[in-house]
């Protein structure tokens, strides 16, 4: 019987603000989409913490045994700069800067975007679509929500009216604002907008002469408005009506405002289950931000060349410190916090390697209660994914460990068993950490390993045994490591 049916969970709904139990639409398969980067500067700490959030997510209905679809766009169109519809696509505006072309811009960025994941031991998603990849289903969207009545071409763009929309649907019901406040709150633009409302947004814009990135549509040479990309990816891959779609607050009002929008303009009915929202990550309690130099790339972790850290730490020390506080609140990072982060991570990972090596002796009776303690790191996990009570519950298995260690407590075979299994499986494959000196040390026998394997070669080769010096250099290679022969002797890359 897999996890889930026993272990419910309860979700936080943007869209009720409650806690809500969770049920998929279909038993056993989730569908998730989460709104994933514009690319075009670097990745920042703030984005790598919301990103992080839902891998953990994704982790966890893994490990329940839930088989799930998780989708994570890459924006590389669209996005006009301050978030408004008029102004410049901010990968426009960078390969002007640049002088590049935008398409280089996006390489470059989606290429860092996923260095970064990956050094910071993220799952990858189920599909990872692209806005340009996805314009004619763009286009046909906004073919369907002109002929629904809602949206208007004006000099060639194509706008939603909100106002039209809102009189059977309900506009700002995930952020709580009020359609009538909004227009009450509204300065008169004397006609200066192509706009019906100035709360209508762009389904697609026309480009100026000078605008790099068009398109070809029925109302002109232009681009897709931001909302609207990923209306097109998640309906295409999950369908009208799918589980959960995640993102940061800040993409709560426009971004999916407009989103839900578009879907019930379009399908007639609601188009998430579960909408959730990751909180800030803020640096010495001010704002991340560039302009200010208030910001820390997230390289800089590890490279230590950020004047606000004191020390380089591992990604992992930083992936930890993050998970210390719940998704929906709001996290400072400071150098005392990720310093403390550092200690605890280590007392987590000298337990677990105790743990491996099973330096204390089993008995016929258990003095501890591993049942409670393993239901209790469920318990938090199955609240609206609470990491830190879940970090809490795993030093208390800190705590099993060393007063085992000093044989204080006794524990059998088949709870020290479980016990492990347990550790092992919230620590690495749900929160997604890792054993550094563990894989050091692996890293340091596999290269002697190779090293051996080298000298043998050259030896083979020295004797004219050219066939066992290819089949070496062949085996290797298969095996994913590549020999190179130069002046210096024979190297090796993985």
């Amino acid at each position: 019987m897999p996890l889930y049916k026993s272990q419910p969970i309860k979700i936080y709904n943007s869209l009720s603000s409650e806690k809500e139990n969770f049920t998929p639409i279909n038993e056993g398969n989730i569908g998730m989409y989460v709104c994933g980067p514009t690319v075009y500067s670097n990745v920042h700490l703030g984005n790598v913490r919301t990103f992080m959030s839902f891998d953990v997510i994704y982790r966890y209905f893994l490990h329940l045994g839930y088989k799930v679809r998780y989708i994570r766009n890459i924006t590389d169109v669209g996005h006009i700069v301050d978030d408004v519809d008029d102004g410049e696509d901010k990968i426009a505006k960078k390969a002007k800067l640049e002088q590049l072309e935008p398409m280089e811009i996006v390489q470059r960025y989606t290429v860092d975007f996923h260095n970064v994941l990956k050094a910071y031991n993220f799952l990858p998603p189920s599909i990872e679509p692209t806005a340009t990849g996805h314009i004619i289903e763009q286009i046909e969207i906004v073919k369907k929500i002109i002929a629904k009545g809602i949206g208007y071409e004006s000099n060639g763009s194509v706008y939603f009216d909100v106002v039209k929309f809102n009189e059977t649907n309900n506009y700002g019901k995930l952020s709580g604002r009020n359609i009538e406040d909004m227009l009450a709150n509204t300065r008169d633009t004397d006609g200066q907008s192509d706009k019906r409302n100035h709360q209508d947004f762009a389904l697609w814009k026309k480009a100026e002469p000078e605008h790099i990135m068009r398109w070809p549509s029925p109302w002109s040479d232009g681009f897709p408005g931001w909302h609207l990309e990923c209306t097109a990816m998640s309906t295409k891959y999950l369908g009208n009506h799918f589980d959960i779609h995640g993102g940061g607050m800040d993409l709560k009002f426009p971004h999916h405002e407009c989103e839900i929008a578009q879907n019930e303009a379009c399908t007639g009915e609601e188009p998430v289950n579960y909408w959730m929202h990751a909180n800030m990550l803020t640096l010495n309690g001010k704002k991340m931000s560039k302009s200010t130099g208030n910001n820390i790339l997230p390289s800089e972790i590890y490279s230590g060349g950020s004047p606000f850290l004191t020390k380089a730490f591992s990604a992992s020390v930083a992936r930890f410190f993050m998970l210390q506080a719940h998704y929906r609140s709001n996290l400072d990072f400071t150098n005392d916090a990720i310093l403390a982060a550092e200690k605890g991570f280590y007392r987590l990972m000298e337990a677990v390697e105790s743990l491996k090596n099973i330096s204390f002796a089993t008995s016929n009776t258990t003095s501890i209660d591993i049942k409670t303690w393993k239901q209790n790191c469920y318990d938090a996990m199955n609240d609206d994914f609470n990491t830190p009570i879940l970090i809490a519950h795993l030093f208390e298995g800190v705590r099993f460990v060393n007063v085992l260690k000093e044989n204080k407590e006794t524990i059998t075979v088949e709870d020290l068993l479980d016990f492990s299994t347990t550790m092992n499986a919230f620590v690495f494959d749900v929160l997604g950490l890792e054993d550094e000196k563990s894989a050091a040390n692996n890293n340091d026998k596999l290269e002697g390993v190779v090293e051996m394997l080298i000298k043998m070669r050259k030896q083979a080769r020295d004797n004219k045994d050219f066939a066992m010096s290819d089949q070496i250099r062949d085996q290797l290679l298969v095996l994913g490591i590549q020999l190179k022969d130069g002046k210096e002797g024979t190297t090796f890359s993985i």
